[in-house]
């Protein structure tokens, strides 16, 4: 595993906890299904800066460029966090008797599902060198 690798997910632990997090806070406010977005939004924002601070080296784009290209190869994780979340919460757990922490352990586990495939969106993509 490289070091590159590592520091990635590092990184989207901290952004996971600022998604969880937030998400548990907007829950007082607004449903399940919208929170999970809300919250994934904060999380990615989080991501952004500390990918491009800490994990990647610079791509030589303008930063709105770079978090443009960041929030495209999220789009598609967002959709692997929401489904993975909801199922299990709405649907899953419930048919299965399992009561404890539901929203939780689903949010927790459809944040962390997407990981590697966001690294190599992330690696090959959003951070890719103009040079290369």
């Amino acid at each position: 595993m490289s070091t590159e690798f590592i520091r990635f997910l590092l990184t989207g632990g901290v952004a996971a906890a600022v998604n969880l997090g937030s998400r548990y806070f907007f829950n007082n406010f607004i449903g399940f299904e919208i929170a999970v977005v809300v919250a994934y939004i904060l999380g990615m924002i989080t991501a952004y800066v500390l990918a491009r601070l800490f994990v990647f080296q610079t791509s030589g784009r303008s930063m709105p460029s770079e978090f443009k290209r960041f929030a495209i190869v999220n789009v598609f994780s967002l959709g692997l966090v929401w489904t993975i979340s909801v199922v299990l919460a709405v649907y899953l757990f419930p048919a299965m008797g399992f009561s404890w922490h539901t929203k939780d352990v689903a949010h927790f586990i459809g944040v962390t599902a997407p990981a590697a495939a966001s690294y190599v969106g992330h690696r090959a993509y959003t951070f890719k060198s103009v040079q290369a």
